[in-house]
């Protein structure tokens, strides 16, 4: 294999082939940034602030808001340093951290997404049943749960990347330290990541994709038996916001992980990257917001307080 010394810093050169569109990124992501801040936060208040919102449903929606706040911080500020100054480079272990917590909230929302989707099947299928079934000891659990398989799937998947040798190969062809763009760095084998990948991939996006169209066949099937129009109308819109969510992140991650794999990264993978980790954040308190009539009277009470105030 050759001398080589050990790789202590990465170069993220991810879209640099496109340098007259540097500074149009820079400004989307930012603005986009501010209203993943802004639009997440402001959900999380309200979740907590408002009595009338503290049910399973909001408390799971609170869970995605924190995740989404923290899992862009972990990219999205770096990814401006590139963009407007120029300087690409990121240590070991800050590209080992980034990693960590970007893979780790990534796979913590897979399986948040699918625990939504069994609180819709319940409070839509067994709406009688619905405060004991989802009682508070069970969706804190399954909240805790979510947040403890992704940060173990992201811990182990980390390690097992991180200790292998690269070789002298810094230069990531990427905006941040993603884990296949890593992988392809290696110089040693590798056939036991990408089984843990392939294994963790079917466990956290195929397993729980299953379970969303499982509950939702369901949900369906259910709402169609509902007699009074106002009723199916009510009933469609509180699922519709979470399958319009379902549909933006889970498209976005199984063209990332699913796919065969590439010696070179494209500049569609790299685009599909910021769906992934900025569009989806941003949309999803809009998405929320603009169908659900509790968030909209709640925001309307906490906005018209603050005025008083």
């Amino acid at each position: 294999m050759g001398n080589y010394s050990a790789v202590t810093e990465f170069f993220l050169v991810g879209l640099s082939q496109y340098p007259e569109v540097q500074f149009f990124l820079f400004a989307l992501c930012l603005i986009m940034y501010v209203i993943i801040l802004l639009g997440n936060s402001l959900l999380l208040i309200i979740s907590i602030l408002d009595s009338r919102l503290h049910t399973p449903m909001y408390f799971f929606l609170g869970n995605l808001s924190l995740l989404d706040i923290c899992y862009t911080s972990s990219s999205i500020p770096p990814m401006l340093i590139i963009f407007q100054s120029g300087r690409k480079s990121i240590s070991f272990m800050g590209c080992a951290l980034q990693m960590v917590v970007s893979l780790g909230l990534g796979s913590t929302e897979c399986v948040l997404l699918a625990v939504m989707a069994y609180d819709r099947y319940v409070a839509i299928c067994n709406p009688l049943r619905y405060p004991i079934i989802m009682n508070r000891v069970l969706y804190v659990h399954m909240a805790t749960w979510s947040w403890i398989i992704g940060c173990l799937n992201s811990l182990v998947q980390t390690v097992l990347t991180m200790v292998l040798p690269f070789c002298g190969n810094n230069v990531i062809d990427h905006l941040t330290c993603e884990i296949l763009a890593l992988l392809k760095l290696i110089c040693s084998d590798i056939s036991m990541n990408v089984l843990i990948m392939t294994v963790a991939s079917i466990v956290l996006l195929v397993i729980p994709l299953l379970l969303i169209f499982i509950s939702y066949v369901f949900i369906l099937s259910s709402i169609v038996r509902i007699n009074s129009v106002e009723g199916r109308k009510k009933a469609f819109s509180t699922c519709s916001a979470h399958l319009t969510v379902v549909i933006l992140f889970y498209g976005s991650a199984l063209f990332m992980y699913m796919k065969p794999n590439s010696k070179d990264t494209k500049a569609s993978d790299e685009i599909t990257g910021l769906s992934y980790g900025v569009v989806t954040p941003m949309l999803n308190p809009i998405i929320y917001s603009l169908r659900n009539k509790e968030v909209k009277e709640a925001v309307k009470k906490v906005m018209s307080r603050h005025l008083h105030l």
